[in-house]
């Protein structure tokens, strides 16, 4: 793919250069020069990388429809049509998320993964029951109707809902005030653009997106002015939709991080 060619993809699909850096791994600073042309020669290995998000393909975590209807959902329907009826008719033991009728496949989580989510629901619930909270912290898997539609159900990692009538018959119905995800070489494409999107547009107020792997936290504050911050994990990074009276630390993420498989 020239260079030309990853600019109409980048066009074509809404990226922005922070996008492309967070999914390709790519500095910023080096897709800026590479697109504007001031890099008349970037190296094959940055190229390569940035092809590899900007290439037409499907999301590999897309269930297969043949999978979908193995599952007992109607053979004559097809991704982008299914519903919440359909979510539920595939079996417990098999983790799925439904966005915009299209389901998604989501793998088992790892124990590094649930270390890390484990710890920031603590330091969330901890606050929560300490200062004698309304909201409530909740930790996947929990079902969430985002859009109060039949097109949406999403499992966020770490969610906090400060309205208890949005739950109804143990899920999620509508945006939760909070949500977090802990992003996987296999999520990023959907933690990084599907579900920012779907978050922002249902209502959440403030989206975390946690990346293991490069030890940086995005904050999303919707309500703000400054609409993300990029933080390094060496510090804490305050809640906002708490005023940053709840400040999740990162001591042993980070620690952890060194480690992750």
């Amino acid at each position: 793919m020239t260079i030309e060619e990853m600019k109409q993809k980048k066009q074509q699909r809404g990226y922005s250069y922070a996008q492309l850096s967070a999914l390709s791994g790519v500095p910023l600073g080096t897709i800026q020069k590479i697109f504007s042309g001031d890099t008349e020669h970037p190296r094959y290995a940055t190229l390569q990388a940035l092809e590899q998000v900007l290439k037409d393909q499907d999301d590999r975590m897309v269930l297969n429809d043949s999978a979908a209807f193995s599952y007992g959902i109607p053979q004559e329907k097809r991704q982008g049509e299914y519903t919440v009826e359909d979510y539920f008719a595939i079996p417990d033991e098999i983790r799925v998320e439904l966005i915009d009728g299209v389901l998604y496949d989501m793998e088992v989580p790892t124990f590094d993964h649930q270390k890390i989510v484990g710890e920031i629901y603590r330091q969330i619930a901890n606050y929560i029951m300490d200062n004698n909270g309304k909201c409530e912290a909740g930790i996947s898997p929990i079902d969430v109707q985002l859009d109060c539609d039949d097109k949406t159900m999403v499992q966020p990692d770490v969610l906090i809902l400060c309205k208890n009538e949005k739950i109804v018959k143990g899920r999620v119905f509508g945006a939760p005030d909070f949500v977090l995800e802990v992003v996987s070489p296999s999520t990023k494409r959907k933690d990084y653009f599907k579900k920012l999107e779907k978050y922002e547009n249902a209502g959440v107020r403030e989206y975390w997106i946690l990346d293991p792997y490069k030890k940086q936290l995005l904050v999303f504050f919707f309500e703000g002015d400054i609409y993300a911050q990029r933080h390094d994990l060496t510090r804490p990074v305050p809640v906002n939709i708490y005023e940053g009276k709840l400040q999740i630390r990162f001591d042993h993420i980070l620690r952890w991080c060194d480690h992750i498989r």
